[in-house]
């Protein structure tokens, strides 16, 4: 955790009044869920106020049969999915974490994992969102059903915003039914008959992929699998046509795979974020199949994350992942980095004028996350 000071954990009653109490003096304040994740991505102004929502950590109510559930923004990502895995559900969701998150927290930082092939982004795992602006002023969109489409969608506008547009205070999320069969397959091949076969699976997938993505460390390129199915015997055909289409070009190792479980990034590791059109991620892993990183990308996406130790890639050589991403039209954002690290989380964005300008709406005194707004490069932040 970088040098912040002090934290501030309120109970359910004091937020509000120690939000205004906030605004009242000026004070610059750090919206957090359990504190885990502040070094991540742009760096924040040193010395600022950080208020934890660790003590709102309740589930306030689960329509198990509309399979909705609503909770307090503090409540740790594990602890709701052991409350869903009682009802014979989960949230689908994997992101990458760097400990323990709460649900507020993950939804602010906005980063999906491999899942989204199958379940979509952490955006569209929401249907309801309740927060406070900086000056305690409540806001609330969404509600409890799936199809609402009344008001303007705060949610996707505060999912990724990194806590500087505003606090979240709960949630109201879709769940799914937990798989009762799950397979994990790694498929290895030469790379032209990797891509023929995902070419395939996109344009006539008979399969039902959880997840589907690119894995490559060094030389080693690989295609990643889940299947899901409701029995053994629907799964084990799964496994057939695949290996069907396959061909003998292919080899399919597979295993079984109960729960989707996320282990947390070490401390020394660099974290990146990536983006690209689906069609160049492959110039990008002939580009790196000399560089230090671990590389995973969705096959269909495009969006992925790269990992490497701080002892094996250096500053220089993200700077040049990045170019090479920016050269095919894609983008690296850095999420965990070593201390004292030069390099931008992010850049500026072309709708930069417009995320100021929200910025401005939502904090017109700027007391939220100093030093850290999406879309815009950290340079400039503190201009506003």
């Amino acid at each position: 955790m970088p040098d912040l000071a002090p934290l501030l954990t309120p109970g359910p009653d004091e937020l509000l009044q120690l939000v205004r109490e906030l605004n009242a003096d000026a004070i610059p304040w750090i919206p957090s869920g359990l504190g885990q994740h502040l070094h991540w991505g742009a760096p924040l102004q040193e010395g600022t106020t950080v208020l934890s929502l660790r003590q709102h950590n309740q589930v306030i109510e689960h329509s198990a049969g509309d399979f909705t559930l609503k909770v307090q923004a503090g409540l740790p990502l594990a602890q709701l999915q052991e409350v869903l895995k009682e009802k014979g559900q989960w949230l689908p969701i994997d992101p990458p974490l760097a400990g323990e998150s709460s649900i507020g927290g993950v939804v602010a930082r906005g980063v999906s994992g491999p899942l989204r092939h199958r379940y979509m982004g952490l955006r569209d795992q929401l249907i309801g969102i309740s927060l406070l602006r900086s000056d305690g002023t409540a806001a609330k969109a969404g509600g409890r059903v799936v199809k609402n489409v009344a008001g303007y969608d705060l949610m996707r506008l505060l999912c990724g915003s990194w806590g500087s547009l505003g606090l979240i205070t709960s949630l109201t999320l879709r769940t799914q039914p937990l798989p009762s069969q799950r397979l994990q397959l790694r498929l290895r091949g030469t790379c032209e008959s990797l891509q023929k076969l995902r070419q395939e699976l996109l344009l006539r997938c008979p399969l039902a992929l959880e997840r589907f993505c690119w894995h490559q460390q060094g030389n080693n390129r690989q295609l990643l699998l889940n299947l899901v199915s409701l029995s053994k015997d629907a799964a084990s055909q799964q496994h057939q046509q695949l290996e069907h289409l396959g061909g003998s070009s292919i080899t399919i190792e597979a295993q079984e795979l109960p729960q989707i479980s996320t282990a947390p990034l070490a401390a020394d590791q660099w974290l990146l974020r990536l983006g690209l059109e689906p069609r160049r991620v492959q110039d990008l892993l002939m580009q790196q199949r000399s560089g230090p990183w671990q590389l995973e990308l969705g096959a269909a996406s495009g969006l992925g994350l790269a990992q490497a130790s701080f002892t094996d890639a250096a500053e220089h050589q993200v700077a040049t992942l990045r170019q090479q991403c920016q050269n095919l039209g894609g983008y690296l954002t850095v999420l965990q980095a070593p201390s004292g690290c030069r390099l931008p989380a992010w850049g500026d964005t072309p709708a930069k004028p417009l995320v100021q300008a929200v910025k401005r709406q939502f904090d017109p005194l700027q007391q939220l996350c100093r030093g850290r707004l999406p879309g815009v490069s950290p340079s400039k932040v503190m201009e506003l």
